[in-house]
């Protein structure tokens, strides 16, 4: 179903149909994945003039999820999130600007235990809709790659034959499905 409404407007992040996902290295040869699944999101897309679109974003750093419950409670102590000191990542956008077509480069401050530092993350918009209850909808898809020590997520354990446990690049996925509010 194609859009009959304009898309410019507020939005609220449904994370029902939405994925803030990373992917990270593990012992150098293959990628562990995982999600969270506490977030809430809000913002404003301007399909006419990009510059004035805005999001923030809130993570619950508890609810981390890779599938494993001993690697989860791992990554909540105070070896990788620190979650008890620092509950929330929180990302805020600071521009937006088109740079094709249906692509973004949304730029912002991204705070993980308590340190904040700016990273652009490159969206696609992926379509927009009116579902079958009545809300206007519009999906991006969204990829960046951060360095977790660049947070102070620094810990690590060296592998026998060289190498490190832990990657220390997180390849951040995101794939949001936001409804205008009224």
């Amino acid at each position: 179903m194609t859009t009959t409404q304009p898309i410019t407007g507020d939005y609220t992040i449904d994370m029902t149909h939405s994925t803030i996902g990373f992917t990270a290295r593990h012992a150098m040869v293959t990628k562990v994945r995982g999600k969270f699944d506490e977030v809430t999101g809000s913002g404003h897309f301007d399909v006419d003039d990009p510059s004035k679109s805005r999001v923030e974003v809130v993570i619950a750093a508890k609810s981390i999820d890779t599938g494993n419950t001993d690697r989860d409670n791992h990554l909540r102590s105070n070896d990788f999130l620190a979650m008890d000191e620092f509950p929330e990542i929180r990302f805020t956008s600071t521009s937006v600007s088109r740079t094709s077509d249906d692509h973004y480069a949304v730029t912002g401050d991204l705070t993980i235990k308590g340190v904040t530092k700016p990273v652009t993350i490159d969206f696609e918009h992926t379509g927009a809709a009116v579902d079958p209850y009545g809300n206007q909808r519009i999906g991006f898809e969204g990829h960046a790659t951060i360095n977790r020590k660049d947070w102070g997520v620094n810990w690590n354990a060296p592998l026998e034959a060289g190498g490190v446990l832990v990657g220390e690049k997180v390849t951040l996925d995101l794939d949001i499905s936001a409804i205008k509010t009224a």
